[in-house]
């Protein structure tokens, strides 16, 4: 009878103990657990490495969004100081928005080529310095007004950098890591450069502005010694929802064969189902591996052409840039046109007669509060919330519009006021308007609204066109897909770097959305408060004229 087929055969090295009684039974076991606890132990530096190198992206970004959007604040905080009492306040936001729109607008139309960021943060470095020390160390209003000129260019500048640099990043987790923070930086620059002017305008506008211009030179040093280099960031493992599915599953990783002990290594029988692994495999591993590295390609001709942007322009403006827009004109024209007209009779009992000693402290009051929860809802991506889905993009700018109406309505006829805190009805002396209550839950909303708005329009525009095969662009491919053109061939390299462009030039295009709502929103508020204000005195409330 022949032998049976499903009988187990003896490993090689089963065979090999049994030819040689004398050696260790233990040993190939011993082998193994050391196996083991190398690769456990150079697993556990590789995660710690891959956090480190994670926080450092987190904190670099997080640097450039407080930098970038910092002076601007402290310029729009520090008006009143800037300009003559003669002079209207509106001209410090007009000069401070304009030339950051224009560049937006104007720049990804006509750069063309590789985005060299070194030079582009060296650029925006110099241009905030002399703008701040222009402000600083001149008296007249012109030479001021263009070095705010000067700030908001090299901010709107800053905003298309680095919101473009987070496309560029080996996998969607860094992308979202990266843009995550910048979001909260520039929310907390709100908070930030209120505080920073608060402080520093005792010193006046030479020296508060002076000191302040230490800011921008911490633009080249975090992007120098803080930022982790692609290489860093490439080495980080993919998790489940950025490169995998979104079951918790990471990506597969090759174990390293480097340091396996020769014992694991076996050859059985063809008919066992073992699975076999070879020194010959683990070479063909690393030669892959080799071959995904990116190699110098000349790119130097690869380019967009204008009617390529264009094309690529017009489905992002009904779908990002008309709600975002709309988003930040609301939201602008409440804070500049509606808040100043937000007064009340001061209150003697309860929280708010703590807060509020003068009708001159509501309007700073509500701009902290609107500072303070548009970082906390730019900071959304940051602390794992998860992303608004794209069809609900526009809702944002839906809410937006009813808080800027309500407050339109408080502003124009008291409409959450009790009757007795109703003009013309004199005030009374003891109490307080419960509508200062609404009135703060009102610019929570406005302030939540923004924030999201801003950080999931981005979030979405970054990984616009992947659905069409740009998932090249992220991945184990290198920065921007570069590596699958060495291993494919100029064509696809070529075709990949296009990707790449395209999805720099769609986040940067979409970036001149928000100063447009910015400047549309100055050019309303102006006359808008002025009419609030002059309605309210009609009815006998005059306080908005005092102030």
């Amino acid at each position: 009878m022949g032998p049976d087929i499903h009988e187990r055969r003896p490993l090689q090295s089963e065979s090999h103990a049994r030819a040689n009684p004398d050696v260790d039974d233990y040993d190939e076991d011993e082998d193994v657990d050391d196996f083991i606890a190398a690769n456990e132990e150079q697993s556990l530096k590789d995660v710690t490495s891959s956090k480190h190198t994670n926080k450092r992206l987190f904190a670099a970004f997080m640097i450039f969004g407080l930098l970038n959007n910092v002076l601007y604040v402290i310029i729009l905080s520090a008006a009143l100081d800037l300009v003559s009492s003669s002079t209207p306040k509106g001209i410090v936001a007009l000069f401070n928005i304009f030339p950051a729109l224009l560049t937006k607008v104007v720049w990804p139309i006509i750069s063309n080529g590789k985005i060299q960021y070194t030079r582009r943060v060296g650029l925006c470095t110099c241009v905030s310095w002399l703008g701040i020390m222009t402000i600083a160390f001149s008296s007249s209003l012109a030479p001021r007004l263009l070095g705010i000129s000067m700030a908001s260019l090299s901010s709107g500048l800053g905003e298309l950098t680095f919101l473009q640099l987070t496309t560029t990043l080996p996998t969607r987790s860094t992308s979202k890591t990266a843009l995550g923070a910048w979001s909260s930086g520039t929310g907390f620059a709100g908070i930030a450069g209120a505080g920073i002017w608060w402080l520093l305008r005792g010193l006046g506008v030479k020296g508060g502005l002076g000191l302040s211009s230490i800011l921008p030179l911490f633009f080249p040093i975090t992007y120098q010694f803080l930022l982790p280099s692609h290489a860093e960031l490439e080495a980080i493992p993919s998790n489940a929802e950025s490169d995998s599915d979104s079951s918790g599953r990471g990506g597969y990783e090759p174990i390293n064969t480097d340091s396996i002990p020769p014992s694991i290594f076996i050859t059985p029988p063809s008919q066992d189902v073992v699975p076999q692994l070879t020194i010959a495999s683990g070479a063909r591993s690393r030669e892959q591996d080799h071959d995904l590295k990116p190699i110098p390609e000349e790119y130097h001709k690869v380019y967009l052409t204008t009617q390529e942007k264009l094309d690529l322009l017009k489905p992002l403006i009904l779908r990002y840039m008309v709600p975002l827009c709309a988003v930040y004109v609301e939201e602008y024209v409440i804070n500049s046109g509606v808040a100043p007209t937000l007064v009340f009779p001061l209150p003697t009992r309860g929280i708010w007669s703590k807060l509020f000693k003068s009708p001159r402290d509501y309007y700073p009051f509500w701009s902290l509060t609107y500072q303070t929860f548009v970082f906390l809802s730019r900071s959304s991506i940051s602390l794992s919330l998860p992303p608004l889905p794209l069809r609900f993009l526009p809702f944002p700018s839906i809410i937006q519009f009813i808080v800027l109406s309500l407050l339109f309505l408080q502003a124009r006829f008291f409409l959450f006021s009790s009757s007795e805190y109703t003009p013309p009805a004199p005030a009374p002396s003891e109490g307080v308007d419960r509508s200062i209550t609404i009135v703060f839950l009102l610019i929570c909303i406005e302030g939540l609204c923004g924030g999201l708005a801003y950080v999931n329009t981005f979030y979405h525009v970054q990984h616009e066109g992947e659905e069409a095969g740009d998932n090249s662009s992220h991945g184990i491919n290198g920065i921007g897909g570069v590596g699958t053109a060495t291993a494919t061939g100029t064509g696809t390299g070529t075709r990949e770097e296009k990707m790449k462009m395209q999805k720099e030039f769609r986040i940067g295009a979409v970036g001149a959305a928000d100063s447009t709502g910015i400047l549309f929103a100055a050019l309303i508020s102006m006359p808008l408060e002025l009419s609030l204000c002059n309605s309210q005195i009609e009815q006998g409330r005059t306080t908005c004229r005092d102030l």
